[in-house]
């Protein structure tokens, strides 16, 4: 017998027999309890996702699996069921991202920093637009997925961690703390990257633009969703091509504007003609306007990461700042000069892509 061979059929037939015996008798039946990680969701019906793949094992290998021969979650029974076929659906609500707790925080301090209750028209309203977000897959929500009892406790979790708050805080995470603090010091900026998330999602913009898991390391302003349609806007080929074309007709050269690094200086003909190319202004503050070449910089691997990696988002200029005043830190360490911009490039040998 090899145990985690099992077929679609046998897990029909599973099905079938959960079906006939109802949840109890037949979780009592090979002493499964309910699923509280996955649940398997076949025709609009939602079912054990352990039990099944244990008990599927008995049609196609002659006995069911007991309870500790298998694990419940992605790594083990849901995944061998994913592979067949079968939606498996997560029974926990995802983690709160980052966009999500900025919706949140907005209408925290639209009402003052006080609470809401579930049955608040704003938080009705609000557990309706996170429903639209395309952060989270289809197999990760429940029933209960941001419903407007989840929106006011996150409301609570926000406003309990607030400086005036004087009863005992809930139990929030970090993040919820971060962003309430991003808010209290820069209210008008985080109030129009709410506005934009609104609004990006009221008109379509996110629904082809998921966001990256290289971007799970950056610290955007304005969260994941506008980082996504702010990089889509970066990789314009026609707009890179014409900062390219305007750089080079006026005599300069394709060196990254903040340490100077030259990619045909490093790697000869391989480099020739490559550089990577950054909206400066975030889409929060530039909203729809149309672009202009003045707003983009040609900037190398390395140091665009720099810049999205953490909020505020310095200009390649500032960054260029920061460069140098390290490098005269270290030189004074040393004991020599200072090197002067653009020998940074011995630095980049291996960038960052």
């Amino acid at each position: 017998m090899r145990r985690g061979v099992i077929s679609r059929d046998g897990v029909l037939k599973a099905l079938a027999e959960y079906d006939d015996l109802g949840q109890d008798r037949f979780l009592a039946q090979y002493g499964y309890r309910p699923a509280t990680g996955y649940l398997l969701l076949h025709e609009e019906r939602t079912y054990d996702s352990k039990a099944i793949a244990g008990v599927a094992h008995k049609f196609d290998q002659g006995r069911a699996l007991r309870p500790d021969e298998l694990i419940g979650g992605r790594s083990h029974a849901a995944k061998w069921l994913s592979r067949l076929g079968f939606t498996i659906r997560s029974s926990r609500s995802p983690d709160w991202t980052r966009d999500e707790i900025i919706l949140a925080c907005a209408l925290a301090m639209a009402n003052g920093w006080k609470r809401l209750e579930f049955d608040d028209p704003r938080v009705i309203e609000l557990s309706a637009l996170l429903q639209t977000m395309p952060i989270h897959p289809v197999e990760l929500r429940n029933e209960l997925f941001r419903n407007p009892n989840g929106v006011a406790r996150k409301t609570v979790d926000i406003t309990s961690r607030h400086p005036d708050y004087t009863g005992k805080p809930t139990n929030g995470n970090a993040l919820d703390v971060a962003v309430m603090n991003d808010f209290l010091a820069r209210p008008a900026e985080m109030s129009e990257v709410a506005r934009r998330i609104r609004q990006g999602l009221g008109a379509g913009e996110f629904q082809d633009l998921l966001p990256e898991a290289e971007e799970e390391d950056y610290s955007a302003p304005e969260g994941r969703l506008l980082l996504s349609l702010h990089r889509s806007r970066e990789r314009n080929k026609g707009l890179r091509k014409k900062k390219i074309d305007a750089v080079l007709g006026q005599g300069g050269r394709l060196a990254c504007e903040a340490c100077g690094f030259d990619f045909e200086r490093v790697y000869g003909d391989r480099g020739s003609g490559y550089i990577e190319c950054h909206h400066v202004v975030p889409l929060h503050e530039a909203g729809e306007s149309r672009t202009k070449l003045s707003d983009l910089a040609l900037i190398c691997a390395n140091c665009h990461r720099m810049i999205h990696r953490r909020a505020p988002w310095p200009t390649p200029g500032e960054l260029r700042a920061s460069i140098e005043q390290k490098q005269a830190v270290d030189a004074r360490a040393a004991g020599t000069v200072a090197r002067p911009r653009g020998a940074a490039e011995a630095a980049h040998a291996e960038p960052v892509i």
